[in-house]
């Protein structure tokens, strides 16, 4: 069964999910998607309230990493580039190229970036911490501005 959970942050909308004791998705909630947010009766699993926790401290600059089960599916190609991900320090990018090493393929450079792309668990799987090769921030599923946002945010807090 999944359960999930609607917050606002600094960014908007947040819906994360989980299933199965472990975090499956963490993404700007859609507008014209139905939601209900969060009201002091609302029931929630532990697991949820946690992660909601984890990334609300993330905002406020008290968190550098997170410590939540994650069950993010995908193949294996795209598993091994979200781990890799979870490398990159706080703070700190690396370019497409950079993963494509860390997971033992150069070549794999645009898969990469296609995995990057696909990842359902933002800011807990840091793909936003991976820019182009010469240092330009590059397209980002939740817009340029959502990105330098978080690549600002862990710079000031570092």
């Amino acid at each position: 069964m999944t359960d999930s959970y609607i917050f606002k942050s600094p960014i908007g909308l947040l819906k994360i999910s989980e299933a199965h004791g472990r975090i499956t998705s963490l993404y700007l909630h859609q507008p014209e998607e139905n939601y209900v947010l969060s009201r002091g009766y609302a029931t929630h699993s532990d697991l949820l309230y946690e992660a909601y926790k984890q990334v609300n401290e993330y905002f406020a600059g008290k968190r550098t990493k997170f410590d939540l089960p994650l069950g993010y599916g995908g193949t294996p190609f795209q598993q091994s580039v979200w781990r890799e991900l979870q490398q990159i320090p706080y703070g700190e990018t690396r370019s497409y190229e950079d993963i494509a090493i860390g997971i033992g393929n150069k070549k794999a450079v645009r898969a990469v970036g296609q995995a990057n792309n696909r990842n359902p668990i933002m800011i807990i799987v840091p793909c936003h911490r991976v820019i182009n090769k010469n240092g330009d921030i590059a397209g980002f599923g939740c817009g340029v501005e959502v990105k330098r946002y978080l690549l600002d945010l862990e710079k000031s807090n570092r």
